[in-house]
């Protein structure tokens, strides 16, 4: 099993559904993502996946989210903007570029 890891950074604002405190009221944060990615076997040039390839999508699906209220944003229309579903939101967008769909 082959791994890399990518990080960045990203800004945003947002209010939590009971939260049971200040995290209710409108706040942001600075948010750092790691993005691990994994192949079995190397690819055809020895690497799991291209940097210069890969980068740019990540900045792309982060270029969404980036200095944004996320609760205004249709991707979060109807669930709580925890860092879980931030996450599986930036999971799936990567993927969704990544896989070329």
């Amino acid at each position: 099993m082959y791994q890399i890891t990518l990080k960045d950074t990203f800004s945003s604002a947002h209010s939590l559904w009971d939260a049971r405190g200040k995290f209710e009221d409108l706040h942001g944060h600075d948010f750092r993502v790691e993005v691990d990615l994994e192949r079995d076997e190397l690819g055809p040039i020895g690497v799991v996946a291209d940097f210069l390839d890969v980068k740019p999508k990540l900045r792309e699906v982060l270029g969404k989210i980036d200095h944004t209220f996320l609760n205004e944003l249709p991707e979060f229309r109807g669930k709580n903007t925890s860092v879980e579903n931030m996450a599986r939101f930036i999971h799936d967008e990567l993927n969704k570029r990544i896989q070329g769909n």
